[in-house]
């Protein structure tokens, strides 16, 4: 199970990291970087969704489903 954490960097940036949980324990941590604003922040938790939507397998093949001309 992955998830995405937001935190509180020393110099009073915030820090997004994307976890990876297995068994109740964190066993991977990806840093994606961190934010002195509100849009950067934005970007950043986009990117790390990013990171979790790579390592999904979809549910359906859809080129399977559509005509090809």
């Amino acid at each position: 199970m992955a998830f995405i954490r937001k935190f509180k960097t020393a110099s009073g940036a915030t820090g997004v990291q994307v976890c990876y949980k297995e068994q109740g324990r964190v066993v991977k941590t990806v840093h994606v970087g961190s934010a002195n604003s509100e849009a950067g922040l934005n970007k950043l938790l986009k990117k790390a969704q990013q990171v979790i939507d790579a390592d999904k397998n979809p549910l359906f093949n859809i080129d399977k489903f559509t005509k090809k001309s």
